[in-house]
C-alpha cells in the first residue's frame, strides 16, 4: 500500500501548468492515517430474490442459503489455469486459447424452420385476410419473408464469434479493473437451465457496451451464444450486419405499420416465428428493458416491451410450455460511453466510428490507472407462467393523475381517492398493439415489475456514494478526513438497508480510486496542516454528480419520500428555517402522514419510483412510515388519556384481525385497525436527526425543484408550442435558474421532459392537433395566475431549503 500511495515524480514533471494539481492526485493525498476496513466484513446482503407474492414457487425452488457464501469471480480474469494447456507460450496466448475452447452450438437449419412455421405458412398460402400473401404469388411472398428474416437475424458464425470473444476479452481487460459476478447467482441460473425452460434475460441498460459485455459474461459461464435484442436506431447498417452474425436481433421497420397493413402483418408474423424458433431450440435471449443511455424520454423501453410481448405470446399459444425470466442489473463506477451532452439524441454508431471510439478509449487508458470496476447482477429466475397466473389477481382499477391530484392541488377537495395511479409514458409499438388488451397490460406491468427488481438489486458503486456526499452535504468543499468518515457511514447505511456495494478494499485506497475517477468534476486543494480539501466543480460538474447520485436513490427512496412528506406536513405549521426543536414539538398523526405520502407518490413519476404493480399505495405508505421509525426520525407519541402501546394486560381478542393479507388496506373495514384518532408521532430530537433528515430531503430535491421551476415557467406564456420545443425552452429556463441560484443539479433535460409529461398527466398542459402537428396548450383550468401559484405552492411544500 505504501508503494501504491507514494508520489510519482515522472507524473509531476509532465506539465508545469497543472503540476501542483497533478501532485495532489498522485501523492496519496498526503495523509498520515491508518488504513481501515470499516465494511466488507462478515455480512454482505444477498440481493435479487424474486417476488414472493407473484412467484412463490420460484421463490422457494431456485434458491438455497448455501449459495450466498460462494463469493465473487472476476469474469475477465483469464489465466493459464483457465485453459487445458500449460507452458510459457500458453501464458501469452491464454485469451486466444480460452476462446477456442468455448462451446458454440451451431444450427444451420434455423431459417428453414422459420419458413415452416405455421404462421408463416398461412401467409405464404394466402389464408390470412389482409396479409401480404393474399392475392400474390407464393414465390414473391417467400422472397419478402426471406428479406425480412435477413433484417432480423442471420446464423451466428462460430469462427467470427471466437475471434470477437478474444478481441473483446483483450479490450475489457484494458478498459476495466474487473467485472465481478456472484457465483451463487450464476448457480441459480444454471439450476434454472436444468429445468428445461428457455432463459430470457431482462436487463437494465446503462451503456452501449452492455450489448457486448452481458452476452460475453453469460457466454463465459457456459450458457452458449446469447441472442441480443438490439435497437436498430443506435447502429448503422454496416454495424447491424456484423452484429447479426454475432447473435444480434433487430426488429424490421415494417412491424410498426398499422395493424391492417399487409406488410406490417407479414413482418410481425416473421418476428413471432423467429422468436418461437429461438425459444424452442433453447437459445437464451437478452432483452433490455430500459431505453438506450442518453436518449431523452421514458425510462421503460418500447422495444424491450415489444420483444417481451412476443415471448409472452409464444407461451400463451403453447409453442413452449414456459419461459424462465432472469432480471439482470449492471453497475459501473463510471459509464464508459456516457455522452457529454445529454440534451441531444445519439447518432447511430457506425462500424468505423465504433472502431475509432475503441482505439481512442484504449489510447486514453494506456498508462492510466483510472480504470473502472463493473458489477453484473443476476437476480433469482422465476417462471413466466407462474407470474401470469398470480399477477392477474393483483390487478385493480386505476385513475389518471388529473382525477387523483388536480382537485387537491386547486383546494377543491382534501380527500385522496382510494385508487392507484395510472401512468404510462412508454409509447406502444406495432408488436405490442397486435396483442390482446389484457396481454398488453400484462407486458407493461411485468416489464415494470422486472425493472423494479433489477434496479433494487443493483450494487451501489463507490462513485455514487462519493457523488452523493459531495452534492448533498459538501457543495462548498470538505476536508478529506471528514469525507472518509462520511463515506464509511454511508456505506454502512447502504449495507444495513439490504443493498450491496460494488467495491471492496481499504478506505484510503477506495477514496483515492473514486476521486481519481471523478477528477474532471472535483478539485483537490492542500491546506497548511497537510490535509486535503475536496471541492466540487460548479456548473456541469454538479450536474454530473447529480446523475451519479441518482444511483443511490433506490437505497433511501422510502425514507426520502417520507422525509419530504413530513416536510410538507410541517410546511403550514413551522417556518422552514425554524429550529429543529421547534419542529419536534409538532404532533404528526398517522392519517396525516399517510395523506402526505400518497400525495407525493402521486406527484412523482413512476419512472422514478418504479413501484411494483403487486404492491398497493397504502401498503407502500406503511412501508415508508416503518422506515422512518426504524431509522429513528419518527418517535411514537402517546396521546393523553390513551392506553400505552406496550400495555397488553387488559386487551381482549378482537373479532377482527389486526392485519390483512396482500397489503389490502383499501376497504371499508380499514378504519378498524387503529385506535380512534390513530397513532401519533414526533420528530426525534437525537443530535444526528437534523442532518440525516436534510440529507433525505435533498435526495429528491432535483426533481421536485425542477417541477417547481416548471410551474414558475408557466407564468412566461411560452404556449402554444410543440412538446419538443417546449421541453427545450424549459430546459434552457432550468439552466438560467441554475446559473442564477447555483442549483445545477436541476439543469437536466430528462428532468425537463419529466416535468412536461407530469403536467400533461395532471391536466396542466393539453395536447391539441394543428396543421403543423400536435401542439401543447395551457389548459383553461390553469390559465389563471392564481391556479398556477397553487400548483407551485403544492410542489414547493415538499422541498426542504
Amino acid at each position: 500500500m505504501d508503494t501504491m500511495l507514494k508520489s510519482n515524480p515522472q507524473t509531476q514533471q509532465r506539465s508545469n501548468h497543472n503540476g501542483q494539481e497533478t501532485s495532489l492526485w498522485s501523492s496519496g493525498f498526503g495523509m498520515k492515517m491508518e488504513a481501515i476496513t470499516p465494511f466488507l466484513g462478515k455480512y454482505r446482503p444477498f440481493m435479487g430474490r424474486c417476488c414472493q407474492t407473484c412467484t412463490p414457487k420460484s421463490w422457494e425452488s431456485l434458491f438455497h442459503r448455501s449459495i450466498m457464501d460462494l463469493g465473487f469471480c472476476n469474469v475477465i480474469l483469464v489465466k493459464e489455469e483457465s485453459t487445458r494447456f500449460r507452458g510459457w507460450l500458453v501464458r501469452r496466448l491464454c485469451y486466444f486459447l480460452w476462446s477456442l475452447e468455448q462451446h458454440i452450438p451451431t444450427s444451420f437449419d434455423a431459417s428453414q424452420k422459420i419458413m415452416e412455421n405455421t404462421g408463416v405458412q398461412n401467409l405464404l398460402s394466402g389464408r390470412v385476410p389482409g396479409a401480404a400473401g393474399e392475392g400474390q404469388a407464393p414465390e414473391l411472398v417467400k422472397k419478402e419473408v426471406q428479406r425480412i428474416l435477413g433484417h432480423i437475424q442471420t446464423t451466428p458464425r462460430p469462427f467470427l464469434l471466437r475471434l470477437f470473444s478474444w478481441a473483446l476479452l483483450w479490450f475489457l481487460n484494458r478498459l476495466f479493473l474487473n467485472v465481478q459476478l456472484h457465483k451463487g447467482q450464476m448457480k441459480m441460473v444454471q439450476k434454472a437451465v436444468q429445468e428445461g425452460s428457455p432463459l430470457v434475460f431482462l436487463s437494465t441498460h446503462k451503456s452501449l457496451l452492455d450489448g457486448f459485455l452481458l452476452p460475453f459474461v453469460l457466454f463465459s459461464q457456459g450458457l452458449g451464444v446469447v441472442r441480443v435484442a438490439l435497437d436498430s436506431r443506435t447502429c448503422s447498417p454496416a454495424l447491424r450486419a456484423l452484429l447479426r452474425k454475432l447473435g444480434g436481433l433487430f426488429l424490421p421497420p415494417e412491424v410498426n405499420l398499422s395493424l391492417d397493413n399487409s406488410e406490417g402483418i407479414l413482418a410481425r408474423a416473421v418476428v413471432r416465428a423467429t422468436v418461437e424458433e429461438l425459444l424452442t431450440s433453447g437459445q437464451p435471449l437478452l432483452i433490455f428493458l430500459e431505453e438506450p443511455p442518453g436518449s431523452p424520454g421514458p425510462r421503460l423501453s418500447a422495444l424491450g416491451q415489444a420483444w417481451l410481448g412476443v415471448v409472452i405470446q409464444a407461451v400463451h399459444a403453447g409453442i413452449i410450455s414456459d419461459a424462465t425470466l432472469v432480471p439482470v442489473a449492471i453497475a459501473y463506477d463510471l459509464v464508459p460511453d456516457a455522452p457529454c451532452n445529454m440534451n441531444h439524441d445519439l447518432a447511430p454508431l457506425g462500424l468505423w466510428t465504433g472502431a475509432l471510439a475503441v482505439f481512442r478509449r484504449l489510447y486514453n487508458c494506456w498508462g492510466c490507472n483510472r480504470r473502472v470496476c463493473v458489477r453484473v447482477h443476476l437476480a433469482q429466475p422465476f417462471s413466466l407462467q407462474e407470474y401470469t397466473i398470480n399477477a392477474r389477481s393483483c390487478w385493480d382499477s386505476r385513475q389518471t393523475l388529473e382525477h387523483l391530484l388536480q382537485p387537491i392541488v386547486l383546494g377543491e377537495c382534501s380527500v385522496v381517492p382510494d385508487t392507484e395511479k395510472e401512468q404510462e409514458w412508454t409509447p406502444p409499438t406495432g408488436l405490442l398493439l397486435a396483442l390482446k388488451e389484457e396481454d398488453q397490460l400484462l407486458v407493461r406491468r411485468l416489464s415494470r415489475h422486472v425493472l423494479s427488481a433489477s434496479v433494487a438489486s443493483s450494487a451501489v458503486m463507490s462513485t455514487a456514494i462519493m457523488a452523493t456526499l459531495l452534492l448533498l452535504k459538501h457543495q462548498k468543499g470538505v476536508v478529506l478526513s471528514q469525507l472518509l468518515g462520511e463515506f464509511s457511514w454511508l456505506t454502512e447505511e447502504t449495507l444495513l438497508r439490504g443493498f450491496d456495494v460494488g467495491f471492496s478494499g481499504q478506505l484510503r485506497c477506495l477514496a483515492q480510486h473514486t476521486l481519481s475517477l471523478l477528477r474532471a468534476h472535483v478539485v483537490l486543494l492542500r491546506v497548511h496542516q497537510g490535509d486535503l480539501v475536496v471541492v466540487p466543480r460548479p456548473g456541469p460538474g454538479l450536474t454530473h454528480l447529480a446523475r451519479l447520485s441518482m444511483e443511490l436513490l433506490p437505497t433511501f427512496l422510502s425514507e426520502a419520500v417520507g422525509a419530504c412528506a413530513v416536510r410538507g406536513l410541517l410546511a403550514g405549521r413551522v417556518p422552514p428555517e425554524g429550529p429543529w426543536e421547534l419542529q419536534g414539538i409538532e404532533l404528526l398523526s398517522q392519517n396525516e402522514l399517510y395523506r402526505q405520502i400518497l400525495l407525493l407518490l402521486h406527484l412523482l413519476p413512476q419512472d422514478l419510483l418504479l413501484p411494483q404493480p403487486c404492491q398497493s399505495s397504502y401498503c407502500y405508505c406503511q412501508e415508508v412510515l416503518d422506515r422512518l421509525i426504524q431509522c429513528g426520525l419518527l418517535v411514537a407519541e402517546e396521546t393523553p388519556g390513551s392506553r400505552p402501546a406496550c400495555d397488553t394486560g387488559r386487551q381482549h381478542l378482537s373479532a377482527k384481525l389486526l392485519w390483512k393479507p396482500s397489503g389490502d388496506f383499501t376497504d371499508s373495514e380499514s378504519d378498524d385497525f387503529e385506535e380512534p384518532g390513530g397513532r401519533c408521532f414526533r420528530l426525534s430530537q437525537q443530535s444526528r436527526c437534523p442532518d440525516f433528515f436534510l440529507f433525505l430531503c435533498r435526495l429528491l430535491s432535483p426533481i421536485l425543484k425542477a417541477f417547481a421551476q416548471a410551474a414558475t415557467f408557466l407564468h412566461l406564456g411560452q404556449l402554444p408550442d410543440s412538446e419538443v420545443a417546449y421541453s427545450e425552452k424549459l430546459f434552457q429556463f432550468l439552466q438560467a435558474c441554475a446559473q442564477e441560484e447555483g442549483i445545477f443539479e436541476c439543469a437536466d433535460p430528462n428532468l425537463a421532459i419529466s416535468a412536461v409529461w407530469t403536467f400533461k398527466d395532471l391536466g396542466v398542459l393539453q395536447e391539441m392537433p394543428s396543421p403543423t402537428g400536435p401542439q401543447l396548450h395551457l389548459s383553461p383550468t390553469f390559465a389563471t395566475r392564481d391556479n398556477q401559484d397553487k400548483l407551485e405552492q403544492f410542489i414547493r411544500q415538499f422541498i426542504c431549503s
